[in-house]
């Protein structure tokens, strides 16, 4: 038997209990997201569990329990004089106001539908086959839109768009726009908003997101963004001054070909915006807590939603700027460069 150093293995086993706690915490996170326990704490300041209770019309005993464990996790405060609970100002901005930018809660639903999906992806594990989209567990497509929104909300408009080549100007006159993938619509409503001389047109190939997203631009009052069933390779349209892909190309089977259908409806100097997840190149590049998300969620549903598609290219949510490129110039552009990035996501300019 290997020596062990036992300073290391007390290190990783003390990793184990951090990796095991937050992994716990997900359902914690998710019932009170659900039961509005962060946001009464929010608006109402510091609460003894009672106090808690009435507010939220809980029973007091599982609260007790709940707060107990968002004290240990740091997530809340407790003062022992009190009794009291509180959401400090900077977890309030992680649980509770969902227009911040690092607003997570649809991160900890997402984790709950990879959960979720164990059961459905271990047999393809050993068979190679795919799980589609609208196959997945639970309601994917919802905590996918919800984390993904608060992202578009602070950097669509303000630096991603801007970071392309005259494509703002372009908007504000009034172009042609596809937002190909939209899903629940976040981004195409988004854009739409910002930009009342344009019209919009989101395109998915799942039903139910399309009927979320003509909900979403209904109850914000968007006249210029219409939302229709479409594929990557399919969807109508022509002449179009820009076209965006949010968090998807990756996901697609045949993201090459995506690529040339995305060529052949743009104008001759038009943009193609596509949003990725950060990565590096290299394997070496992506060990990081980063990657270990996007590895973690490439393995339970980027990868197989692309194999369950035709050519089932599964490019993966770590795929890399190289690989990226490859695709996009297979598909016929010219030009590709990366416009702008958060430590989350790289902003991709294709131009034919």
């Amino acid at each position: 038997m290997t020596d062990v150093d036992m300073d290391k293995l007390h290190q990783f086993v003390g990793q184990m209990l951090g990796d095991l706690g937050g992994a716990a915490s997900v359902a914690l996170v998710h019932i009170g997201d659900q039961l509005g326990l962060y946001k009464a704490l929010h608006e109402r300041g510091a609460m003894t569990v009672a106090e808690l209770a009435s507010v939220a019309g809980v029973n007091q005993r599982y609260l007790r329990e709940w707060l107990s464990h968002q004290a240990a996790s740091h997530y809340l405060t407790y003062d022992p004089a009190t009794e009291k609970f509180t959401l400090p100002p900077e977890q309030a901005m992680v649980f509770a106001i969902e227009d911040s930018p690092v607003y997570l809660n649809g991160a900890f639903e997402t984790m709950a539908a990879v959960l979720g999906n164990q059961e459905k992806v271990k047999p393809a594990f050993k068979t190679g086959h795919g799980v589609a989209w609208g196959d997945q567990s639970t309601c994917m497509f919802c905590a996918v839109a919800r984390f993904f929104r608060p992202g578009y909300q602070n950097h669509l408009i303000s630096s991603w768009l801007p970071a392309l080549d005259g494509v703002v100007a372009k908007l504000e006159h009034g172009g042609k726009v596809a937002d190909v993938g939209c899903g629940h619509g976040w981004s195409t409503v988004f854009m739409a908003k910002a930009f009342p001389n344009t019209e919009f047109v989101g395109y998915d190939f799942h039903p139910g997101s399309i009927e979320e997203a003509r909900k979403h631009a209904r109850e914000h009052g968007v006249a210029n963004a219409r939302f229709e069933p479409g594929t990557a390779k399919d969807y109508a349209g022509d002449g179009l001054d820009l076209v965006t892909f949010f968090d998807c190309l990756h996901d697609m089977g045949d993201p090459v070909g995506a690529a040339a259908h995305v060529r052949s409806t743009l104008k001759p100097d038009g943009s193609w915006m596509i949003v990725e997840p950060m990565a590096g190149d290299r394997l070496e590049d992506n060990l990081n807590p980063v990657g270990r998300l996007y590895y973690a969620a490439s393995t339970m549903i980027c990868v197989p939603t692309s194999l369950a598609q035709e050519v089932g290219t599964a490019l993966g949510a770590q795929a890399g700027e190289a690989r990226l490129r490859e695709v996009i110039t297979s598909g016929g552009f010219k030009s590709v460069r990366r416009a702008t990035e958060t430590p989350f996501n790289m902003i991709l300019e294709a131009r034919p």
